[in-house]
């Protein structure tokens, strides 16, 4: 379930033409899906979601403890958070690239596209999968969004 402060400022967001969700947007979503699956077998969870309006793509869970669409919710925040930094810190000609936590078992890596406008989430065990293999896989499959 979503926080209920998320439900409050989701029900008066407004679908636009700048916000619809085209069916091309969704195709490639599920491609880069599926070809990080192909990538990662290994990978507990990635999902591809739209920055605007925080909805979420495509995705995929191999771990009963990680649901896509909360982290999808909760990761859309994270990144405008991190883009209003930026614009307070006077830092219009930087972008973000990606984000990373790193947890004591897992990594969590956010990876927004050229254009800013979606991401891609992933996340796998650190133990199985090491950091450079997961941006690079990460890194390719993004391109297929731009």
């Amino acid at each position: 379930m979503k926080p209920k402060s998320y439900r409050k400022r989701a029900s008066k967001r407004k679908v636009t033409p700048e916000t619809a969700i085209s069916s091309a947007q969704l195709e490639a979503a599920d491609t880069v899906v599926q070809g990080i699956r192909a990538d990662l077998p290994s990978l507990m969870a990635v999902a591809v979601v739209d920055v605007n309006s925080g909805k979420m793509l495509a995705s995929h869970s191999n771990s009963i403890s990680i649901n896509p669409e909360t982290a999808a919710t909760y990761n859309t925040e994270v990144v405008r958070q991190k883009q209003k930094a930026l614009a307070a810190l006077a830092l219009e000609e930087e972008q973000i690239d990606e984000i990373l936590i790193t947890l004591r078992h897992q990594l969590h890596l956010i990876k927004l596209t050229d254009a800013g406008h979606t991401f891609v989430y992933l996340v796998v065990k650190s133990s199985e999968t090491s950091l450079a293999v997961a941006r690079e896989v990460v890194r390719s499959q993004a391109l297929l969004l731009s």
